[in-house]
């Protein structure tokens, strides 16, 4: 209070009131407040504001350009794990293309890995359950991979199972993070993004297991 008799704030506190009166607001693209951590401490690296950009048809949550190139280089190693498992697999089991595609297919998901670590920590609370799957098919093709270089026992069916789980692990990601963009995907329950991919990279790994002499032998 000063010598009038009215009530004066601190100046921190006046600078904080300014602050906040005077930030632009845009109705039509309204800007949240997304954190961003490193991982040493769990301590804010920064804090921005970023509001959802849409990219080809697909809605990405955050238009900060930090945010924007990772999701970008999580693309690219993403279609190269797409297509490389896919070429393990419809490949004959020998060496040559099978076991070349592998290599690339597990490096490659590893980096996969990091920058959905890195993306699901940014919203952590939107994005926990990425980080989650990506974990999960990581650690079934560590399991596949280990399996045959170390011919464990039954190395072949762990091989065939550690390696296709963590494709399927790796479409269902897909799906789950971007269904509700998609033509058709849009209009089907939540559940089927998780569901349908996983019944029908089941029914292949079984089909596999069958089929491959080795695994049938044991």
């Amino acid at each position: 209070m000063d010598s009038s008799g009215a009530v004066t704030m601190p100046p921190t506190i006046d600078a904080a009131i300014l602050c906040i009166t005077s930030a632009p607001v845009s109705l039509d693209h309204p800007r949240e407040p997304a954190s961003y951590f490193l991982t040493g401490g769990g301590l804010p690296f920064s804090s921005m504001t970023c509001s959802e950009v849409t990219v080809a048809g697909i809605v990405v949550p955050c238009d900060a350009p930090v945010f924007l190139t990772i999701v970008g280089l999580h693309i690219l190693i993403a279609l190269v794990c797409i297509v490389t498992g896919a070429v393990a697999m419809l490949n004959r089991k020998q060496p040559g293309r099978h076991p070349t595609a592998g290599k690339i297919y597990y490096w490659s998901l590893s980096l996969v890995f990091v920058s959905a670590t890195t993306l699901s920590v940014m919203r952590w609370a939107e994005d926990y359950h990425l980080f989650i799957l990506g974990a999960l098919s990581f650690l079934a093709a560590t399991v596949g991979r280990e399996a045959r270089r170390r011919r464990w026992r039954d190395w072949v069916r762990l091989h065939i199972s550690g390696m296709g789980s963590s494709y399927v692990l790796l479409i269902v990601a897909f799906y789950v993070d971007n269904g509700r963009n998609l033509p058709i995907w849009k209009d089907l329950p939540p559940a089927v993004y998780w569901l349908l991919p996983g019944a029908i990279g089941g029914v292949l790994i079984a089909r596999a297991l069958l089929r491959h002499p080795l695994a049938r032998r044991h």
